[in-house]
């Protein structure tokens, strides 16, 4: 396993990232894992030499944090092994100030995750959303006040437009607060918006790069053909995927995943993130898995060289999705 700072950092983070999402309680989505079944990713995907793990306060109303915190005690890692990374925005709560990012909001959320993930600092904590009711002030003042406390070592962002992210960096640079390090951001063949603006930002101001849903949701893994859209247990219950994926072009995007990954021998998903591996700006794709082969495939990834050819032919003809995959 390679290991690359993250952004303008110290930090050093593996190439691929466990994303946490699927772990946590099956009530609140039916393709997530419980506890007793997730434990044994944390264990893959340390075996593997990873050592970078993404959750969120919003995922399974917390217990992904739990069992995030949980797994890695269990499995005897000392806190300076791993890199723990979590996120603030998404409601906690029925009442005003339990969302945001607000002073007062960030204020009682550090706590609850910390609290949830059994430690006492966070590596990497991520604004979820940008908050269009808060000064972008307030919230970058908030985060520099965690550093300071010692509950935070790094500050990232998701999610947004790149004249919001720049405008960070800019207020942030200019009254002396912390510096956003990272962009987690939605990136992947079929999804390629971000290659306009984002991207390019990212790279002339040394973001880390560490996109969500390098394998679309699992339509580049090939398994939910034209005939039979969403036939995962995700794709059944997940409709936000649907305002995403399944135009034609995206099944065109597929096609060619398919046809490259038959004539190396390889899997769907072993072709579409070595892709994502080998564009210049990307540190961590964030993976996730619910069944081993998943990790697998993405740890075999690593090791898969494409040449300049065959990129050109997956990435194919360039049609921009018109909206920000929020």
């Amino acid at each position: 396993m390679d290991f690359l700072p993250l952004g303008k950092s110290g930090l050093k983070v593996s190439r691929l990232c466990l994303g946490c999402m699927s772990y946590g309680s099956s009530q609140a989505r039916p393709w997530i894992l419980d506890e007793e079944a997730a434990l044994p990713f944390y264990r893959q995907a340390l075996d593997a030499g990873i050592n970078f793990f993404d959750t969120a306060d919003l995922y399974s109303q917390g217990k992904s944090e739990e069992i995030t915190g949980r797994a890695l005690q269990k499995l005897g890692l000392r806190r300076e092994q791993v890199i723990i990374a979590t996120k603030v925005f998404y409601p906690t709560g029925n009442t005003p100030n339990e969302q945001g990012t607000s002073n007062k909001h960030i204020r009682h959320a550090i706590d609850a995750s910390l609290r949830r993930l059994g430690v006492d600092y966070i590596d990497l904590y991520q604004v979820h959303r940008f908050d269009r009711t808060t000064p972008m002030e307030e919230t970058l003042a908030a985060l520099t006040d965690l550093i300071k406390q010692g509950k935070v070592l790094y500050v990232g962002a998701s999610s947004m437009y790149a004249w919001e992210f720049a405008k960070f960096l800019c207020i942030a640079r200019a009254n002396g607060f912390a510096r956003l390090v990272s962009m987690q951001n939605h990136y992947n063949l079929i999804y390629r918006e971000e290659e306009r603006e984002m991207i390019p930002f990212c790279r002339e101001e040394n973001i880390g790069v560490i996109p969500w849903s390098p394998l679309a949701r699992g339509f580049l893994a090939g398994n939910r053909p034209r005939s039979t859209e969403g036939e995962t247990t995700r794709g059944k219950s997940d409709l936000s995927s649907r305002r995403l994926y399944y135009q034609e072009s995206d099944y065109q995007v597929l096609d060619r995943v398919t046809d490259l990954a038959k004539k190396r021998g390889m899997s769907n998903a072993q072709i579409a993130i070595a892709w994502m591996l080998h564009k210049p700006a990307i540190t961590s794709p964030i993976v996730g898995a619910t069944k081993p082969h998943h990790l697998d495939e993405a740890i075999k990834a690593l090791d898969v060289q494409l040449s300049d050819d065959e990129i050109k032919y997956l990435e194919g003809p360039y049609q921009p999705h018109a909206v920000l995959g929020m």
